[in-house]
């Protein structure tokens, strides 16, 4: 009996994020990786509220990345790690746990976690 990629995905996503879990001292960042794009979001899990998110489609980052239209999908996802940093940073949080949602860490999700610690927040 075959598996197809999507659900080992979701299999390897559910075991990961039974040992995650955010606090509000060390929220969990998780991240989703589209075709076109990354989307990155900021958890607290006691409370089941989003404490910030960003992306590829969100206005602070058009506005922070000009002329974003040239630079390949892992640069962008940088930036977005860059800019969430710096959020994070203003609203007080140092530290956090990185969800990869049961994708490989490489590429773009490798360079998102790259940025966010280049900002100066510790996983």
């Amino acid at each position: 009996m075959s598996i197809d990629k999507q659900t080992k995905l979701l299999r390897r996503k559910y075991i990961i994020r039974k040992k995650i879990f955010g606090v509000p001292e060390r929220p969990r960042l998780s991240v989703y990786r589209s075709l076109k794009h990354i989307y990155a979001q900021v958890i607290d899990d006691t409370t089941s509220r989003t404490i910030l998110a960003l992306s590829t489609l969100s206005k602070e980052f058009k506005n922070k990345s000009t002329g974003s239209n040239s630079k390949t999908k892992t640069e962008k996802a940088k930036l977005v790690g860059e800019l969430l940093g710096k959020k994070l940073l203003e609203k007080g949080i140092q530290s956090i746990v990185f969800d990869r949602a049961g994708r490989k860490y490489h590429g773009r999700i490798k360079a998102l976690a790259d940025g966010v610690r280049a900002a100066g927040v510790k996983f």
